[in-house]
């Protein structure tokens, strides 16, 4: 059987786009685990309310400054 060189053109360039799909994908999921990795190890959100015995220190420290 001879060689067709119109298949090895087709099967070489479909070998390229495989290489390049298999590239985007590839990155894809490295971002994805990068984005999943820096969620899971972000601080958790800090209270946006002070506790009573804050708010009491921090006012009195106000008030010893002003006098």
């Amino acid at each position: 059987m001879a060689k067709n060189p119109w298949l090895s053109l087709w099967l070489s360039a479909a070998n390229t786009w495989a290489g390049a799909a298999r590239g985007f994908w590839a990155a894809e999921l490295h971002r994805q685990q990068k984005a999943m990795v820096n969620e899971m190890t972000r601080p958790a959100a800090r209270p946006t309310r002070k506790s009573p015995s804050a708010k009491k220190a921090s006012s009195k420290a106000r008030k010893k400054s002003k006098g």
